[in-house]
Order: C-alpha cells, then structure tokens, then sequence
C-alpha cells in the first residue's frame, strides 16, 4: 500500500479503518449498483419502462458481482468506471437489457455514489465530534480551575485558566457540529441530469423520474448539479475546519510538553537513541494531519473549475483528493479522542 492511510504501519498512526469501510470499493460498487436498482424501479413506477424488465433487472442487480480486473481496464480506455460496469450488468441479464442505466449518465451514478457514501461519513464524524466536545468539557471541569502561563507570540504572558486554554479547543468543535446539519443539506442532493444535465430521454417525466429517484435513495431532490462542485468545495471546507482546529489542540499540547510541568501524559513514544524521551506523537500526528487536509483543501479550489457541462480533469482531481481528505478528518478525531484519554493533569494547582 502507498498512501499512509492504508499503509501496513503509518495507518497506525494516521489511519481509519471505520471511515476507510464507508469510502472503500465494497461500499462504492454497492452505493452504484444501489442507484441502478432505484433508477429501474422509479422508471417502473412511471412507466417509462415494462415492470417485469425492471424487476428482472433489479434481480440481477441484487447478486451481481462485478468483474474487477475488467473494471479497471475498462476506466483505463473510458475514463470513468460506469460504461464498463453497465456492460457486464446488462451481459447478467435475462431477457432485455437495454433499460439498464436507461436515460442516465456515468456522472449520475459516480456523483449520487458520492453523496450514498459522503453521508454515512457525516454521521460518524457528527457522534465522534460530539464524544471529543464532551471529553473537553470533562477536561475542563476536572482541571479548569487550575493556572497556566499563557504565551501570546510564542513568548510567556500570564496566568489564564486551564479552561480558557480547553475552550479554545472546544469551542470550535462545537462549532463544527453546528455546521454539520446545513452541510448534510446540501451535499445530501440527489445528482441525476442525464447526458447533458437536461433529462432529455424522458420527456415530460423527467423531473418526476428525479423526485421518484431521489425519495427512494433518500435523498433531497434538487436540480442536476453536475459543473457545479460547490457542494463539494463546501464538505471539503469543513473538513479542513475539522482537522485544523484538532490540529490546534495537538499544537498546544506539543508546546506545553516542552516546556515540562504544564501538562502530563499517560504513556508517550518512545525514541529509539534516547529512552529518556516522551515524544507527543499523538500531538504531532494532529498537527500533520491539519496541514495535510489544508493542502488538500486547494486541490478540491482547483477542481471548482469544470469546463462547460462537464469536466474530465477536475472530476478526477476530486477522485484523487476527497478520499483522502475524508480519511484524514476522521483519523484527526480518533487520534484526538486517544490523546485526551491519556491527559493526566493540565496546569497548577493554585495553592502550590
């Protein structure tokens, strides 16, 4: 494995197995065959196609297994996944095939895949955050009380309150959860326009066919936003918010550990040529992940730019980028929920 998320040991210390389960390809071969089988279904239920075909395919659909050595090549030659997927389902079906994937467009499938799988992401970052925003608030009432020298500029001003310092890191997670629910808004949209985004095979019944999609996906029915990658300009925003004000909090405790006395850990890494040390790994890897989803974060600007109806370089940019970003976010709070655990005491007691 290359990239460090999924690496034998560097996942370790920057990885997600539970996020990496929700984004994975099990969960996107199933988030795809699961916007076929709802496309046939919703035609079905406005007779755009017969009944039984849309049953027989959505048969197939439910014990389909892709082949894919066949998929990758196929992506190699076309671009994108889809041609090749909906040319091994409609070979799987018995009897007529041509409805598979009928009217749609590979951007419908891969785009509405996304949000299937953005969603379930969402949530696990929602109850992670809020355990994080409730550890800070024990931190603070065990330790709040107690002194600490602040630094302003890097240099020692004067004493503050354990609780000013754990609010700082508390509060913008907070703030976090609070923009979770608008988010989930808008990126929670079904995508479906068709070759053009004009819903041209079907007619008078195109909008409906989108809303009939769109219920049976739960998802939130709006217009084709297939160019428009605000939306995800916007999930990536958040995550970078996320990882940033995490990585402030292991900023803080990395600098409180060297300069001794203001913060004490439970266990520590260790060094290899100085077994004196403590090293803030914990701490660090929050910093490092900050820094990495931030730099991501101009990757997913770039791919805004979508050339005219649709855009091949910055669809794929996202492809290469987002993952990773999402993988990033939610190692950034299990590594935070595993460094606050290990906080023993912060600051001084008054009367000492």
């Amino acid at each position: 494995m290359i990239s460090a998320f999924e690496h034998p040991f560097l996942s370790g210390l920057v990885g997600d197995e539970e996020m990496a389960a929700l984004l994975g390809i099990e969960a996107e071969m199933a988030a795809m065959l699961r916007f076929e089988t709802a496309l046939v279904e919703a035609q079905a239920e406005l007779g755009l196609i017969p009944g039984e075909t849309a049953k027989s395919i959505a048969g197939t659909i439910a014990t389909f297994k892709p082949d894919m050595n066949a998929l990758k090549n196929g992506t190699a030659r076309d671009g994108v996944v889809v041609p090749d997927l909906i040319r091994q389902i409609r070979q799987a079906v018995e009897g007529p095939s041509n409805y598979v994937h009928f009217g749609a467009t590979s951007q419908d499938v891969i785009d509405t895949a996304l949000v299937l799988r953005v969603l379930p992401c969402l949530d696990l970052l929602d109850r992670r955050l809020a355990v994080l925003a409730g550890a800070f608030a024990d931190l603070s009432r065990r330790f709040g009380e107690r002194l600490l020298l602040a630094h302003t500029r890097m240099q020692p001003a004067m004493p503050i309150r354990v609780a000013d310092r754990i609010e700082c890191w508390r509060a913008p997670l907070q703030r976090c959860i609070e923009r979770l629910q608008p988010l989930r808004r808008s990126i929670g949209v079904i995508q479906f326009g068709g070759a053009v985004g004009t819903l041209e095979a079907f007619g008078d019944k195109g909008t409906a066919l989108r809303a009939a999609l769109a219920a049976r996906l739960n998802l939130i029915d709006v217009p084709q936003w297939q160019s428009q990658r605000d939306r995800i300009a916007e999930l990536a925003n958040w995550q970078s918010l996320v990882t940033g004000s995490l990585g402030k909090f292991g900023q803080d405790v990395a600098l409180m550990m060297q300069t001794g006395g203001a913060i004490a850990l439970a266990g520590g890494g260790t060094s290899s040529a100085m077994t004196h040390k403590q090293n803030p790994v914990d701490a660090e890897a929050l910093v490092t992940l900050a820094r990495f989803t931030a730099t991501q974060l101009s990757g997913m600007h770039h791919a805004l730019v979508h050339e005219q109806e649709r855009s091949g370089v910055a669809w794929t940019l996202e492809w290469l980028i987002l993952p990773q970003m999402l993988i990033a976010v939610g190692g950034s709070t299990a590594v935070a929920a595993r460094l606050i655990k290990r906080i023993q005491t912060i600051g001084h007691d008054l009367g000492s």
